[in-house]
């Protein structure tokens, strides 16, 4: 009897320790990977819901009206419905990495962060991920649904598109003009007129010019101007040089979505007097993941500033109000479509502006006045690389977005340039005649007429305070929250610790500093140490900042909730890095530095990886009673 107790108590602890050995083993396959550096894929998970983004948030007025004020009036709400159909989708990576590192822009040595380093310099965009994605990749079909089912049956005609550029970056260029040879069918196809703006490196030409003879079957035609022309006139070079039946304006870091082209031509069909804009989705030019855009129309201030805003109250009401064309008063410029006959009936561009800005008010407003319409078309989706800022300047030396808005003033809005012109000093802005005969010519309605009948919801700097109200009530809202006050979805709470220390991250000054560093300090539970992860990814300090990757030295910032440089990753939770996607790069303190107590952005992939992991220690209490 003892003797069996026994030998059933021995078999027990033998099956338990081998349980239990099995368990530590998975458990270590798990942690080696879990440690390895998380630089991660480009996935579904990754979505930056829209009404939340920087980007949809630019579009709505500071002005608000609720929900009840709307049903009072018989208005219906375009927004929830908008974005819930219109959530974005991020792409997949063309290929891995290795080693667990999927992400594209991960810097692995010096060399890649010179690369990215100068990319940024000369591109404002991420050469890095551009390069590591190729020349093919597939984007997120971010059409309605019901596009999909949607039959071209009318007989479309073929187009030209004009691409100018001028110093843009080789790949980026290439997987441009290889998305729209993927996905365009090659009867619509007509040609791609290809202007280098003369740029500044013969090289980048040649390379260009031997890649096209080697490639798309002899529908790409390359020119070059003779001197600098800026996109206004290098456009009209391209224009006259194409051949099509219509002419499709594109920039020349674009990647087009399925079946772009058949909504835009469709609508040339229906009349040669339409100008059609895609809708234009977002390309971050830090990640270069692809997001939806929301529905939204162009607009303009009385700087002559274009802005886009939301659509008028009741446009959205059905399903099928999704996938109509839409209005718009004004056009961004960089991307439409017109029959070629027409744009030169019309005028083509003002020749007399210079380099880039305001021809996209003029060509709008000549459009509405002069007897065409601008209409957005929600089937068609373009995406666009959204830069920071723009890498080269005016070598003219003066100010061509004011000049070239003075023209437009002066030609277009009669009376109404008075708004504009006080608060404009006397800028010389060339002669106009022959733009003011174009307008007779045409027999154009006055300016008036485009306001009250295009864009009667624009305010007017002398309107009463009632008459400002009546107008924003026929622009659908959108009430925002503060960004320090906004509500946001938290997953995890943690302080940072140095691995094999008693050091954690914490802020150098006050939590709500903004621009203030990252510096190591004894472990405790104060709010300066503590973080919170949210389901966008982002590192909030104290649920006030959020922390930014993409300068060599981390620092907090306000939460703009569109990824990039404030999205981070991680696996596990010890010994383990902390990747920034647009950086490239991990969180670690200096190299070679015992006292060293700042933060640093540094390589993920050292051998040493001492100054690069952090153990996640998560609060056993909640945020409420953290000091």
């Amino acid at each position: 009897m003892i003797s069996t107790r026994y030998a059933s108590f021995m078999s027990g602890i033998i099956i338990a320790s081998i349980t239990w050995a099995f368990s530590l083993y998975l458990y270590s396959k798990l942690s080696q990977n879990a440690n390895t550096a998380n630089p991660t894929m480009l996935v579904a998970e990754y979505t930056i819901p829209l009404e939340e983004s920087v980007f949809h948030q630019k579009i709505i007025h500071d002005n608000r009206i609720s929900n009840h004020d709307k049903e009072k009036m018989g208005m219906k709400k375009n927004s929830d419905k908008l974005i819930q159909q219109l959530q974005p989708v991020p792409i997949k990576p063309s290929e891995e990495l290795g080693n667990g590192l999927d992400e594209l822009g991960l810097v692995r040595n010096m060399e890649d962060q010179k690369l990215r380093d100068e990319g940024y310099k000369k591109f404002a965009f991420n050469i890095l991920v551009s390069n590591n994605l190729g020349l093919h990749r597939e984007i997120p079909d971010t059409r309605n649904k019901l596009c999909a089912s949607k039959n071209y049956t009318l007989q479309l005609p073929n187009a030209s598109v004009v691409i100018c550029f001028y110093n843009e970056h080789y790949m980026t260029l290439l997987r441009s003009l290889h998305s729209i040879f993927d996905k365009t069918p090659e009867n619509l196809l007509h040609e791609i007129i290809l202007v280098n703006d003369y740029s500044d490196s013969d090289e980048l030409h040649e390379d260009i010019k031997k890649y096209i003879n080697k490639n798309f079957n002899g529908k790409v035609k390359f020119f070059k101007t003779e001197r600098r022309e800026g996109l206004i006139r290098a456009r009209m070079f391209g224009a006259r040089k194409a051949t099509g039946s219509a002419l499709i304006f594109l920039d020349s870091h674009i990647e087009v979505n399925r079946m772009w082209i058949e909504p835009l031509l469709e609508r040339i069909v229906e009349s040669r007097t339409i100008v059609g804009m895609p809708v234009i989705d977002m390309i971050n030019p830090d990640t270069f993941q692809y997001t939806a855009s929301p529905l939204v129309r162009g607009g303009f201030n009385w700087g002559l500033h274009f802005k886009w805003e939301n659509l008028p109250v009741n446009t959205l009401v059905n399903n099928e109000d999704f996938i109509k064309p839409i209005k718009s008063p004004t056009m961004a410029g960089g991307l439409f479509v017109i029959d070629r006959k027409y744009f030169f009936e019309m005028g083509e561009y003002d020749a007399g502006m210079d380099v880039w800005g305001g021809e996209n008010l003029e060509i709008s407003f000549r459009l509405w006045m002069c007897g065409g319409s601008i209409e957005l078309i929600p089937c068609s989706r373009v995406g666009h690389i959204f830069r920071h800022r723009r890498p080269y300047g005016n070598d003219r030396h003066q100010d061509t977005m004011l000049k070239n808005s003075l023209r437009v003033a002066h030609v277009w809005m009669d009376k109404y340039k008075e708004y504009f012109l006080k608060d404009v000093n006397n800028i010389e802005y060339g002669d106009i005649s022959e733009r003011v005969a174009l307008r007779q010519r045409l027999k154009c309605k006055n300016f008036a007429w485009y306001l009250q009948t295009i864009y009667p919801e624009l305010g007017l700097p002398d309107d009463s305070q009632a008459d400002l109200k009546q107008k924003r009530l026929k622009v659908d809202q959108k009430i925002m929250q503060p960004w320090h006050s906004r509500k946001r979805n938290y997953t995890d709470e943690y302080q940072i610790k140095l691995t094999n220390s008693a050091l954690c991250i914490q802020s150098e000054k006050d939590i709500k500093t903004k621009g203030a560093k990252l510096i190591l300090a004894p472990c405790l539970r104060i709010k300066s140490q503590m973080w919170y992860e949210t389901d966008k990814h982002e590192l909030v300090l104290g649920q006030m900042l959020c922390l930014e990757g993409n300068t060599r030295v981390p620092k907090l910032g306000k939460c703009h909730e569109m990824g990039g440089n404030q999205e981070w990753r991680h696996k596990g939770t010890n010994s383990i890095p902390i990747y920034n996607i647009a950086a490239g790069t991990c969180l670690g303190i200096e190299r070679g530095n015992k006292h060293a107590r700042t933060i640093v952005m540094d390589l993920c992939t050292m051998s040493d990886t001492s100054t690069i992991s952090w153990d996640l220690v998560r609060s056993k209490i909640s945020s409420k009673k953290t000091r």
